[in-house]
């Protein structure tokens, strides 16, 4: 195996099949970056049997073949080389040598047919969708993904799809987070993809600088997220996602609208003085338009008025700043609505504009 490519092309397409490389596998093979030549491309991917990245990139192919290379000793050197022509030969006991202007390295490495393949997924189901749109969409859930994995499932976002309507979930037990699309699409399909491999992509999505829409393809263990030459592989988290539908309340008392803008700077500040308690709690007390936002510790309190429009009842509620902080950072609109039922039942968070996204948060005790 013989080919020559630019060292900058070679350090991006390494650092994005690098992302699914694990540091921490008991297979020696897995630690490395499988890399063949197809034609005039060569193509690399890191793979740790639940993550897999593939992508390709033109190379000047002297001879075909297959090789896995260590990630962690590629990635430092190839990075540090000056920015030419690379040339790398691997010879038939899977030594790697790599020349670059007066520069030359020898790397032991691993045979590529002992790498393990790819799964093979059907590409009729599948569907399309603009990337920064589902960009976005990761952006406005994936800090809702539970982090216990004592509870698998809802370490992952559900993707669910059907009559042209997508959407995506993330619940952790405290909160939820529902982002909704619309795709053209005939495709009825659900699955619930990990939240590590939303938020590769997501990095990935920023990183790339690629032409038309992100493909979603699914079988019932695997889902591929294609975009150009690049392609992502995920293992589907296996059990049953919550009935999320079930959960979200109706017949609310009071309904607050309010500036998002200023409703976040004020539970931001006060969120400074609530952290200082180990019991981390804001109180929200909504009466005559107005919400007023108190937070106490040992070290002092805090009080923040913001004007609001108020249908319903008045309300005394409790919670954790950082759940209401997380939302507010990510609803692309200008005013918001508070829809509650009293001070122990779940708050729904949502745009005044449109109807694309719902943030449910459940309220904390607060002290008297």
């Amino acid at each position: 195996m013989k080919f020559a490519c630019q060292q900058q092309e070679l350090s991006t397409a390494i650092n994005l099949v690098s992302k699914a490389v694990s540091g921490k596998t008991t297979l020696p093979i897995l630690s490395g970056i499988y890399f063949e030549t197809k034609g005039d491309q060569l193509r690399l991917i890191g793979n740790d049997l639940n993550l897999s990245i593939e992508t390709f990139m033109d190379a000047n192919i002297s001879e075909q073949g297959s090789v896995v290379i260590p990630a962690r000793l590629l990635t430092e050197l190839i990075k540090k080389l000056p920015n030419s022509s690379v040339e790398i030969d691997v010879s038939e006991n899977n030594v790697i040598t790599i020349n670059c202007v007066d520069s030359s390295f020898k790397i032991v490495g691993l045979p590529g047919n002992e790498y393990p393949e790819l799964p093979a997924i059907d590409d009729q189901n599948s569907f399309e969708i603009d990337k920064e749109l589902f960009s976005n969409m990761i952006r406005q859930t994936s800090f809702a993904i539970s982090q216990d994995e004592s509870r698998p499932i809802l370490t992952g976002a559900l993707l669910e799809i059907e009559n042209g309507k997508f959407n995506m979930v993330a619940i952790d037990g405290f909160r939820m987070a529902i982002k909704r699309a619309n795709v053209k699409t005939a495709l009825s399909n659900k699955a619930v993809v990990p939240g590590r491999t939303l938020n590769e992509i997501n990095k990935i999505i920023s990183q790339v600088d690629s032409k038309g829409d992100l493909k979603i393809s699914f079988d019932d263990k695997q889902v591929l997220f294609t975009l150009d030459t690049l392609k992502v592989y995920s293992r589907l988290l296996a059990g049953e996602f919550i009935n999320y539908t079930q959960i979200l309340p109706s017949d609310f008392k009071s309904v607050a609208k309010v500036n998002s803008d200023q409703f976040l700077t004020c539970i931001d500040r006060s969120f400074l003085m609530a952290r200082e308690n180990k019991n981390v709690a804001i109180k929200l007390e909504i009466k005559d338009d107005l919400i007023k936002i108190s937070s106490s510790s040992e070290m002092g309190s805090s009080m923040e008025k913001v004007s609001i429009e108020l249908e319903g009842n008045d309300l005394e509620i409790g919670f954790n700043p950082k759940y209401l902080i997380d939302a507010l950072k990510v609803i692309d609109s200008e005013d918001i609505t508070l829809e509650l039922i009293n001070n122990v039942s779940p708050c729904i968070i949502k745009p005044i504009d449109h109807d694309n996204y719902t943030y449910l948060v459940l309220p904390c005790r607060i002290s008297k």
